[in-house]
């Protein structure tokens, strides 16, 4: 898997937890939208787009298979709402 592209759109909102949306080209012909970047308890975490279920539960409507492709997304996805974060702190100087 090579993700080729990544959108970041930071979230302005002092009190939320969500920080960013984000949008990943993987291999030049696959797309996901609505990506969160969230704030925990531990740090920033990822977490992928999700639908509530009829008795509450919310269920990933795309993810990772398997823990490695797992990190490599977050990894990337974390590192490019930084690199957004940092870019948007500068332009406010």
């Amino acid at each position: 898997m090579k993700i080729n592209d990544i959108r970041i759109h930071l979230i302005n909102k002092e009190e939320s937890k969500l920080k960013a949306v984000a949008s990943i080209v993987i291999d030049d012909c696959f797309v996901i939208h609505d990506i969160k970047v969230l704030e925990g308890n531990q740090g920033n975490f990822v977490a992928m787009p999700s639908r509530k279920t009829p008795d509450g539960q919310y269920k990933d409507v795309a993810h990772p298979l398997n823990t490695p492709t797992r990190e490599e997304l977050n990894k990337a996805v974390l590192a490019e709402y930084e690199k957004a974060k940092n870019e948007a702190a500068t332009n406010k100087e």
